[in-house]
């Protein structure tokens, strides 16, 4: 691994990291409860305070920011770094709030699948027909053994269809797409785990055949160290770059499961990774307890993502 570079620090528990073309970097940062971006010199300007708890980030065929909100976290701070909890009092559910980066100008696009409540949405990957896949991890209460069960959505950029595509999860958190589009990943938090799916139709997966009548996925990779998986992004090749917690650091799988090779970080609480620059050869990394962004040349190029970066 290369010289690792901070880019911004200062930050509040930031995640979602976007590389956009002019080469800043768009996170959100959930204890502030803003959507952020950080300039090529480091300048931080704060684009929309969201409210609740901005996560995952990703732009849309619109060119608006698409977040999802995990409706809040409490922090507790002990030596210098900021670890995330519970639910706070004010929680009010989560949703899918999307943002002119232009104006600063946000909007609720959905807080609910049908009569199911959105719990706490985490991360999300546009396909090429212009919808999007989230994790919706849910919520962990004060109330003695009570944690939400998680789910997959699929949803239209334009507010018109939202619907539940696999449930249930534990702790979906990172999720993303195979380079050719027919592979949906998501990574498990408290499972250390990551699953894979095969994509029929934008919105639709279609069931393997295993020893479970109609099981959906297929656990591609469960981790033999302590793990929390959470954010991801894929290498243009297919390999599966996601964060681990509390490795601390960068744990990139192949698309057949095999461990492939740990990138360490400087931070326990690594959380996200998106690639930009020349080639989409730098990777930028969120180490939110410490609230930095890191950049680091990468051995590999990311997949160019569509409505984004994608040159195809």
């Amino acid at each position: 691994m290369t010289e690792i570079r901070e880019i911004a620090s200062g930050l509040q528990f930031p995640e979602g990291p976007v590389a956009l073309e002019d080469g800043s970097v768009l996170v959100v940062e959930i204890a502030r409860k803003t959507l952020t971006r950080i300039r090529r010199d480091g300048v931080v300007q704060v684009v929309a305070t969201l409210g609740g708890g901005p996560n995952g980030a990703a732009i849309g065929p619109d060119g608006r920011c698409y977040v999802c909100n995990n409706g809040g976290l409490t922090f507790i701070e002990a030596n210098g770094q900021l670890i995330p909890g519970l639910a706070p009092a004010d929680y009010a559910g989560g949703g899918i709030d999307v943002v002119d980066l232009d104006t600063g100008r946000f909007e609720r696009l959905y807080d609910r699948c049908g009569d199911i409540p959105l719990r706490g949405p985490n991360d999300l990957v546009f396909d090429r027909a212009g919808g999007f896949w989230f994790t919706d991890l849910g919520k962990t209460f004060k109330r003695a053994r009570q944690r939400d069960r998680g789910a997959v959505f699929y949803a239209k950029a334009d507010g018109s269809l939202i619907t539940q595509a696999i449930f249930p999860l534990e702790g979906p958190n990172g999720i993303g797409l195979s380079p050719d589009g027919t592979t949906l990943y998501v990574a498990e938090t408290h499972t250390g785990r990551i699953w894979s799916y095969d994509v029929a139709a934008p919105g639709e997966i279609r069931p393997r055949r295993g020893p479970l009548p109609g099981e959906p996925g297929h656990m591609l990779y469960a981790a033999s160290h302590h793990a929390m998986f959470d954010s991801l992004a894929i290498e243009a090749e297919g390999n599966i770059c996601v964060a681990d917690i509390p490795f601390g650091g960068i744990t990139v799988v192949s698309p057949s499961g095999q461990l492939l090779e740990q990138h360490a970080m400087p931070d326990m609480i690594t959380t996200n990774i998106c690639f930009g620059g020349r080639d989409l050869r730098t990777a930028y990394v969120t180490l939110s307890s410490t609230g930095r962004l890191v950049a680091v040349e990468w051995p590999r190029a990311g997949l160019p993502l569509p409505w984004l970066n994608d040159r195809a």
